[in-house]
């Protein structure tokens, strides 16, 4: 078992309220989305997780910024004064003190530097998912210096077997750098399990974790990926970094994230990876670009010096490398 130190503590419990807020949302159905200028949905549930999370950072590690996904400009539109108090109302069930400017506030403090020390937030993760009622997750991990320390993911539709399910526990996942990962109930959160990769080395049986959404990725050339190494189990589909719960708990071998065309200057940015990065890794697995080069979080809010991503068990990790050569899913730098 790991040390619940007091920056583990905060990081469960701040990831913890963040999911079951957003659960609870879901289940009344107020899940009106707003818009982003990309058009990608933001819903009530992204504000008021990342709220909750900011003003929990406040209060345990003043001196410490948050990097996060949302802004609070379009709250501040009169035409999201309903969002707004509807935001409000959800994070007072946290936070007592919350009001609509104070909850502005705490969604901006996310746009700190990412420099030095820094936590950073995807306050939900899979929001397409969320929408339609499949997997999402909450992420926060702390950055020193460039390297993830602390990974935590909260994902309400999976139950602490890493199973997919609408109405169970959820699970809670926390990994330490060189302390391993481990998963236990969002709901119920007192007995650990550690996590490990699955052994496979066949990589023809390998099991291809996919998205549901393309907008990220080369569907095709992931095709012509799979056809080209001959894997014989159909992929499994599902949003957001609960994928990389999969992977750590040896219910998967391998995911990609190839550059979308017309998208080849694309950067992931680090909220989507840096928690499931170091959950995948402490469980024995590996990640790094598609170029096999270990993803850099030392550049800003994006993945600047790594193009898109390949996760494995580890063990197929070479042989997945040379796959996407092959099949021209390499950009060149």
């Amino acid at each position: 078992m790991f040390e619940l130190t007091p920056e583990v503590q905060f990081a469960l419990e701040a990831t913890r309220q963040a999911a079951l807020l957003t659960a609870q949302i879901e289940k009344e159905m107020l899940s009106a989305a707003l818009t982003k200028e990309d058009r990608s949905p933001v819903t009530v549930a992204d504000y008021a997780s990342q709220a909750v999370v900011a003003a929990a950072l406040q209060r345990a590690y003043p001196q410490d910024k948050l990097v996060a996904e949302e802004e609070s400009g379009l709250l501040h539109h009169p035409q999201s004064s309903e969002a707004l108090q509807l935001v409000t109302r959800y994070v007072r069930l946290v936070e007592a003190t919350a009001d609509p400017e104070r909850v502005c506030e705490w969604i901006e403090s996310g746009n700190a530097p990412a420099t030095g020390r820094f936590w950073t937030l995807d306050p939900l993760d899979g929001t397409k998912g969320f929408l339609r009622g499949d997997q999402y997750a909450i992420a926060l991990a702390l950055i020193e210096d460039g390297e993830v320390k602390l990974g935590v993911l909260g994902c309400p539709k999976l139950n602490p077997d890493c199973r997919p399910q609408a109405d169970g526990e959820g699970a809670l996942l926390v990994a330490i750098r060189g302390k391993g990962s481990w998963v236990t109930s969002i709901k119920h959160p007192q007995t650990y399990r550690r996590l490990q990769v699955s052994p496979q080395t066949d990589i023809r049986q390998a099991r291809l974790l996919r998205s549901f959404e393309s907008g990220h990725t080369d569907a095709e050339r992931i095709e012509a990926f799979a056809a080209f190494l001959h894997l014989q189990t159909a992929p499994l589909r599902l949003d957001s970094q609960a994928k990389y719960a999969l992977l750590a708990d040896g219910q998967g071998e391998l995911y990609l994230r190839l550059l979308a065309p017309g998208k080849m200057d694309y950067r992931e940015k680090i909220w989507d990876q840096a928690a499931g990065s170091l959950i995948l890794e402490e469980a024995g697995g590996k990640i790094t670009d598609l170029g096999g080069k270990p993803l850099d979080f030392s550049q800003g809010r994006t993945l600047r010096n790594n193009r898109g991503v390949l996760a494995s068990n580890g063990t197929l990790h070479v042989q997945a490398l040379a796959a996407l050569q092959a099949v021209g899913a390499v950009p060149e730098d």
